[in-house]
């Protein structure tokens, strides 16, 4: 099986060149690794909780998308897509609301930084916090657990919500797994070794700062305005220049192959001026982004291809989720009525109707139909060992038992499956026939039960 990895991208601004590096660059190599199944969806959800403007929402969507797409991501390998075109997500997140216990929730480290800010400026505790903001971790969850992701990529900063979307699955398995693990446990998957970018004066590169380099905004003019803002020492021309730490050389080092490094650095020793070293950075820069540009603003250009791409990736992204949630559904109880009757026909099974013609009751209904039910066959192998089955009505095999030293002990289990139905069968020495799914078993079972 490969491994799923799932990457989400929240919908509220503009990638900058520090977003590239960071984020963008790395997990689009990664997509491209063998025996890996990969998930990137625009988290326009999430973007609600921050924003409440949706002439912002919908301008970050597009741009978001056309960035992606326009720095490498193939939508042949990955399933790409919006999370507000799986409705399956919003489905799972209330299963797992109903498991989750508010304590959890409370010690998220959104939701008690917004308490804290409240306290600190003498607010009521949970002003201004709304239940998106208490519950994003559970909608997270949901979306990490949908398609039972092994491996989530992340900052520092958001382990926490991996830990709790581990603690929410085993309960969800606990309840309602009947001894099978619905959900896989997800693992965080922190790279301490993704660049992270300075900004213009020497902090992280981040919008909140306003010291960001573009990525395609602007253009090539932007890029080097932005460039030419970038905080240096006060050393002169032919002044010898120390380029460790220095935020002009890191950018330049994320960009830059191992000669270009050298050069560079033995060159500012030199006494290069820090105007011709950023005019270097952009040329540097440009050569790499320059062609994504062009990319970039050929897609913004036409939305309508980044639509198709998106709705693609959403039938590709539904055709797991949507079975997988009614596996989950029927876990929790909220199945078709008739359940059994369905599965057997489903699982190979007939259903056998005997109304005499023309009779009727006395509503003017004809009878209900009779169900035929599937049947347990106990016999004894040559070598002693004692075997039961479950048969469907059309003879073929739902259930195998191994061998058993005595009649009354396959007799027994035989019992105990009658009456306790599929709680009886992660202890039972049995094994599903050959392509043959539990949900079929479980609705057999549950048809003998009901005549016990």
């Amino acid at each position: 099986m490969k491994s799923r990895v799932l990457t989400g991208i929240t919908t509220t601004g503009t990638p900058h060149l520090g977003n590239y590096v960071g984020a963008i660059r790395p997990a689009i190599l990664a997509s491209r690794e063998p025996n890996t199944q990969s998930f990137f969806f625009l988290a326009d959800y999430h973007a609600l909780i921050k924003c409440a403007d949706p002439d912002r929402i919908e301008r970050s969507r597009l741009e978001i998308a056309a960035t992606w797409l326009a720095c490498g991501l193939d939508p042949q390998r990955v399933a790409f897509y919006r999370q507000s075109d799986i409705p399956e997500t919003p489905a799972l997140t209330w299963l797992l609301t109903c498991v989750t216990a508010k304590g959890l929730m409370n010690r998220a480290h959104a939701y008690k930084a917004a308490t804290d800010a409240n306290q600190g400026a003498g607010d009521e505790t949970d002003a201004g916090i709304s239940m998106g903001l208490f519950s994003y971790p559970i909608l997270m969850a949901a979306d990490i657990l949908l398609f039972n992701a092994h491996r989530v990529p992340v900052g520092r900063d958001q382990v926490q919500h991996i830990e709790m979307a581990r603690d929410i699955a085993q309960r969800f398995n606990h309840l309602f797994g009947q001894g099978r693990n619905l959900f896989v446990l997800p693992e965080a998957e922190v790279e301490e070794a993704v660049a992270v970018l300075p900004g213009l004066d020497g902090r992280k590169m981040s919008k909140s700062y306003d010291n960001t380099i573009p990525l395609f905004e602007g253009g090539a003019r932007a890029l080097e305005a932005a460039v030419a803002r970038i905080v240096t020492d006060s050393k002169v021309p032919g002044e010898p220049k120390q380029p460790e730490g220095a935020s002009l050389v890191i950018i330049h080092d994320a960009f830059a192959t191992h000669e270009e490094r050298a050069a560079l650095r033995a060159d500012l020793r030199a006494g290069l001026s820090w105007g011709d070293a950023k005019e270097r950075l952009v040329g540097l820069v440009e050569r790499h982004v320059g062609p994504m540009r062009a990319r970039y603003a050929e897609l913004m250009a036409h939305p309508e291809r980044i639509e198709d791409v998106l709705e693609a990736g959403a039938r590709k992204a539904r055709a797991v989720a949507q079975p997988f949630l009614a596996e989950l559904r029927r876990a929790v109880g909220l199945r078709p009525m008739l359940a059994a009757a369905q599965a057997l026909g489903r699982a190979g099974g007939s259903v056998t109707v005997s109304v005499p013609s023309g009779e009727v009751t006395a509503l003017g209904h004809k009878p209900a139909a009779k169900v035929a039910l599937p049947v347990f066959k106990q016999y004894r192998e040559a070598d002693g060992r004692f075997f039961f089955k479950l048969v469907a009505a059309d003879g073929s095999l739902l259930l195998q038992s191994s061998g058993l030293a005595d009649a009354r002990g396959a007799g027994g289990w035989v019992k105990r499956l009658k009456t306790d139905g599929a709680a009886a069968l992660a202890e039972a020495p049995v094994q599903l026939a050959e392509g043959v799914n539990r949900t079929a078993v479980e609705a057999a079972l549950a048809a003998l039960a009901a005549q016990e």
